[in-house]
């Protein structure tokens, strides 16, 4: 596991592709050792009722929250951190020199013992089904 919620307000939904957010965080992830790519869940939520800064309905924002299965040192969590921060900055660029957008990312630990998991997805890694 290393789980990505995305949240970001409604008036970027034109101005950023957010299915295209969630594969550079997927993608840049899944190059960092500390996410096992099996666990790597990315998803984003759109927030229609918010209110930023002076109250300009033009400004937006991008948080990002990461949920990790605590273990990890310090630095491994920090590197990886700035790693998916700037990987995002970077995919954000365009939209940052056209529009008012705060973006902020913050990574949690999660006690294994309080988050039990289960599923089969490493099961299927691969594999291409069909749906019938």
């Amino acid at each position: 596991m290393p789980h990505f919620h995305v949240e970001y307000s409604r008036n970027l939904e034109d101005k950023v592709d957010m299915g295209g957010l969630c594969e550079c965080i997927r993608a840049t992830a899944a190059e960092i050792d500390t996410f096992p790519m099996p666990g790597i869940r990315v998803r984003a939520v759109r927030v229609d009722h918010y209110a930023i800064a002076d109250g300009n309905p033009a400004h937006g924002f991008i948080d990002i929250s990461i949920r990790l299965r605590a273990g990890r040192s310090d630095d491994v969590k920090q590197d990886a951190t700035q790693r998916i921060f700037e990987a995002v900055r970077t995919y954000l660029a365009p939209a940052f020199l056209h529009h008012s957008i705060a973006l902020s990312l913050e990574m949690r630990d999660i006690d294994p013992k309080l988050s039990p998991k289960t599923g089969t997805i490493r099961d299927h890694l691969g594999a291409t089904t069909q749906e019938t």
